[in-house]
């Protein structure tokens, strides 16, 4: 093991094993952004927008995240990809940033459509990729260890959360569409 509690080479960990982790990184983004979509479909605008929980995001509100989300996923693996230890800046305060409060006063159906195009570009993007890119180093505040595939699973595991959100908050409205 590494410091980082990775496997040496030479351990089982061919490349080819380590890049069907990547793979199927890639994967799960792809479900993850249909679950996205089959969870705000068939709904009035007037239901996606009115919070069905007190003072948190409507589904409109989380589907103007995700989509706010990829873009700034995006810029990131675009810079690990351009920049030699690119420095990644955290983003906070989601609620108060202008580009989220725009996407806002869109409909939802647009802003779940621009998501899913830009999310299969990226899938197709982080497809391309050779194993070596998928380990290009970066720094964050927040984390010591960071690199492209770093930020992959981050963005996964972000997602799945707010996954769980858009679900429950779902839940009041009705039927779940299949």
């Amino acid at each position: 093991m590494t410091a980082h509690g990775h496997h040496d080479q030479g351990h089982g960990d061919k490349p080819s094993e380590k890049h069907a982790v990547h793979l199927a990184l890639i994967d799960r983004l792809r479900r993850q952004a249909a679950d996205v979509r089959r969870l705000t479909s068939g709904m009035p605008e007037d239901k996606l927008t009115a919070p069905t929980v007190p003072g948190k995001w409507s589904l409109k509100e989380l589907a103007c995240h995700f989509r706010r989300m990829e873009e700034i996923f995006a810029e990131r693996f675009h810079r690990i990809l351009t920049e030699d230890n690119a420095l990644i800046v955290a983003y906070d305060n989601p609620d108060a940033d202008p580009r989220f409060i725009e996407l806002t006063k869109a409909p939802t159906e647009q802003i779940v459509a621009d998501y899913l195009r830009e999310r299969e570009t990226l899938c197709r993007k982080l497809e391309a990729l050779s194993p070596a890119d998928w380990h290009r180093k970066a720094r964050h505040p927040e984390f010591p260890y960071y690199d492209l595939h770093f930020q992959a699973e981050y963005m996964a595991h972000h997602e799945a959360h707010h996954l769980y959100q858009l679900f429950q908050r779902r839940i009041p409205l009705g039927k779940l569409p299949h």
